[in-house]
């Protein structure tokens, strides 16, 4: 397995260390859920230095972009930031990821699970006028998450973070060490990225740990129940190569009147058909939580299955993401989960589940 550049770090910090995306990773340190309301009531540290970080310039760079991502990158303005998805001939997504316009190149942040997959598919579409550096081994990237975190972060910078509004990013020092810092997150918190050289990433993180308010270090459990209480999507879970964003109901980050891009016919067919399954939010007040794979019924009727699902520590509630069929993804409709042969009443939810995340 890789090593982030914080291993030896997280091993210090007693770390459960696990195997993530070919990466060994901190799961937990203080535990999940202690970790998960340090960054909803205060500020928490992610090492997110496994994300992948992929550099594209030339004369062509827009161009390409628009062709192989479906939001509109002319609409970015400098240091703006943009969430998109990258797409298969099918309409698939390859991968969901953060594009940043910067002044001498754009710079895609892939999933780490799927670095390896979009640095093949961008070379493999990209003409003479492309230039492509894959920037993930020599770049570190730490999360700092949470309301208190401009609190944090603000007074070690050099730039002004206030400044710097949601999904935009800025060059700044950190201390003595060169940044590129971003303020977008997964958390729904207000927060910030964090860039450096690899070889800067515990210098910067130890700056961060020592400062006030003092951060919780926090592992991919975390993570990834406070991304769910958000209703956000993870790839390999809730959407992957034979599932469009349109049924994943990322409709939002496909602009289909900018011209021509990569899965295009198959988004336009389906938005004049409709889309099969739908993907919703259901909320749960039993005991036993759902899981990835549980089945999903409607009126009684299997119609679908859960992809995300767990414990909301904010909610004290469980709480899930499923496909279902088109016609039952509504209000209107009884909904189940049968957790393990037990049938466990569950409601439609709309938009996030969590509704008081700082980042508004």
């Amino acid at each position: 397995m890789k090593k982030t550049p914080l291993y030896a770090k997280h091993v210090e910090l007693g770390a459960n260390l696990v195997p993530f995306a070919g990466f060994c990773m901190p799961v937990e340190y203080a535990g999940i859920v202690k970790e998960h309301l340090s960054v909803r009531k205060s500020v928490g540290l992610f090492d997110v230095s496994h994300m992948g970080e992929v550099s594209v310039s030339g004369p062509g760079a827009l161009a390409f972009l628009n062709r192989v991502t479906t939001n509109d990158v002319s609409k970015l303005a400098p240091f703006q930031v943009q969430y998109s998805t990258v797409l298969n001939e099918r309409g698939g997504v390859i991968d969901d990821l953060l594009v940043y316009r910067r002044p001498d190149d754009y710079l895609l942040v892939p999933n780490a699970a799927n670095t390896g997959r979009v640095w093949s598919w961008l070379r493999a579409q990209a003409g003479p006028d492309v230039k492509l550096a894959n920037l993930s081994d020599a770049t570190g990237q730490i999360a700092v998450q949470g309301p208190e975190a401009p609190g944090l972060l603000g007074p070690l910078a050099s730039a002004d973070l206030a400044g710097v509004g949601y999904y935009n990013s800025t060059y700044s020092r950190v201390g003595k060490v060169p940044c590129f810092i971003s303020r977008t997150g997964y958390t729904g918190e207000d927060g910030f990225e964090v860039y450096c050289d690899a070889a800067d990433t515990v210098a910067v993180w130890d700056l961060l740990a020592r400062g006030k308010p003092g951060p919780s270090p926090c592992g991919l459990g975390a993570r990834d129940t406070l991304r769910l209480e958000m209703a956000f999507r993870l790839h390999g879970a809730d959407m992957d190569e034979t599932t469009t964003p349109l049924e994943a109901g990322l409709g939002w980050v496909v602009k289909m009147d900018k011209g021509d891009f990569v899965g295009r016919g198959v988004l336009a067919d389906q938005l004049a058909k409709g889309v099969p399954r739908r993907m919703i939010g259901l909320r749960t007040e039993s005991k036993r939580f759902p899981r990835h794979g549980h089945p999903v019924l409607a009126d009684g009727e299997v119609v679908g299955k859960v992809t995300s699902g767990g414990f909301a520590p904010s909610l004290g509630c469980g709480i899930a993401l499923a496909y279902v069929d088109a016609r039952v993804a509504t209000k209107d409709h009884a909904f189940a989960i049968d957790i393990r042969g037990q049938m466990v009443s569950a409601s439609f939810n709309k938009g996030p589940f969590y509704k008081e995340a700082s980042h508004k």
